[in-house]
């Protein structure tokens, strides 16, 4: 498995798929042909099909900027992944130099395809979490100490900066009011629920109002082009922050302990990415809302100091319970129904890491996060491409502006 710095990015929204990784493939291609004049680029499957509302057409152009692009939006898919393209450099002659195919496989992570693939560094040794387990179990060590091992310790730098990231995107966030961009004219609400937790008086739902504003404030920010961190994704963005909020600010849980707890967190996701996707145009929308569900599940179980076991219980459920979920942004814009899922998914992890607090102890949980994530993988091939990241179906369907 890849570092945690290959899943927690900071970049810009609203889809680490359709922005963050078509950015980080044009900035590589002007890296490797200085000289090229102009591009074209053909937007294949899921690029093509919401690009527009994902802005996949304008962050490739203001990369390339001043140099002209142009476009070609293709509703099929390329062989390797549904998120495709293939840009074409042509020299100061008007002479194609080169044909760049390239995939924006999930997370703000890229693929070359042909003679400009680049081998991705592997820093875990163990593939599974069953293994993973097993090797902190036989070395008697912690699964942040696990990190640390694998990481070094420059990692424990690196996350306090993504959950400082994290944590002034929910920041902003609670501050801002309006509509967010594009055709929905989506009113921004999370300050509004923020406020009426403030006026909260029952307790618990105080603590559920909190943590809905914290993820709402971040899925907001992403919707409208602001900066986020993937976890895993940019369309999943503000569940693990949320969480840890949420624990920073009602729990009273210091800094230092919410980067361990974002290191586990981490590893769950990591599990994921390796074995199955995070692409809701490869999965559906249980990739990316599931697997960030599993990852703030397993970060309050460690929170909670349940023992591994339990911590991966509480993941298990995480995403066990969002299986089948698919992704069909309305109008191809990442607000309807995926900011609300950020909410929900908050909530979700809370509830998991509770249960499996409450029914660990009372029985062994016969269902390993392994195989949840192997159910994931089958049932992601299984759905139909209308409910992955295309806007032919669901919701984006019946709502009439796909």
């Amino acid at each position: 498995m890849e570092s945690l710095k290959e899943l927690y990015k900071i970049g810009v929204g609203p889809s680490s798929s359709h922005t963050m990784g078509p950015q980080r493939a044009a900035l590589r291609i002007l890296e490797l042909y200085p000289q090229a004049m102009r591009f074209h680029v053909d937007l294949y499957g899921s690029l093509a099909l919401t690009g527009k509302g994902h802005l996949t057409d304008a962050i490739i152009e203001k990369t390339f900027a001043p140099k002209p692009v142009t476009f070609s939006f293709k509703s099929e898919t390329l062989d390797y992944h549904p998120n495709g393209m293939i840009v074409y450099v042509f020299d100061e002659n008007n002479q194609e130099i080169k044909a760049i195919e390239v995939y924006s496989i999930g997370g703000g992570s890229i693929y070359f395809k042909g003679d400009m693939e680049e081998k991705t560094k592997e820093i875990y040794q163990e593939k599974t979490m069953k293994e993973v387990l097993e090797y902190v179990d036989r070395k008697g060590i912690s699964l942040y100490d696990y990190v640390l091992e694998n990481e070094g310790e420059d990692i424990v730098v690196y996350l306090y900066d993504i959950l400082n990231a994290m944590f002034e995107s929910i920041e902003n966030g609670l501050h801002k009011e309006g509509t967010i961009h594009g055709k929905l004219k989506l009113k921004r609400v999370a300050k509004s629920i923020y406020q009426q937790a403030q006026n909260t008086r029952r307790e618990s739902d105080r603590e559920r109002l909190f943590i809905s504003s914290y993820a709402y404030a971040v899925a907001e920010e992403n919707a409208d082009g602001g900066q986020i961190v993937t976890a895993p994704t940019c369309g999943a963005s503000g569940i693990v922050p949320a969480v840890l909020y949420y624990c920073y600010k009602q729990l009273n849980v210091e800094k230092k302990d919410l980067i361990k707890a974002l290191a586990i967190g981490g590893l769950f996701g990591n599990v994921v990415k390796y074995n199955a996707t995070i692409s809701g145009a490869d999965g559906g929308c249980q990739a990316e809302v599931g697997t960030a569900c599993a990852m703030a599940a397993a970060i309050m179980a460690w929170i909670y100091e349940l023992n591994n076991s339990l911590i991966e219980y509480a993941a298990e459920m995480g995403l066990e319970h969002n299986l089948g979920l698919t992704c069909d942004p309305v109008g191809g814009y990442v607000q309807i129904p995926c900011i609300e899922r950020n909410g929900y998914g908050s909530l979700r992890a809370l509830d998991a890491a509770m249960l499996a607090k409450q029914l660990g102890y009372l029985r062994k949980n016969k269902v390993s996060f392994d195989t949840i994530v192997k159910v994931m993988k089958e049932t992601g091939k299984d759905l139909s491409s209308a409910y992955k990241e295309t806007s032919l179906g669901g919701l984006a369907k019946e709502f009439g502006l796909s």
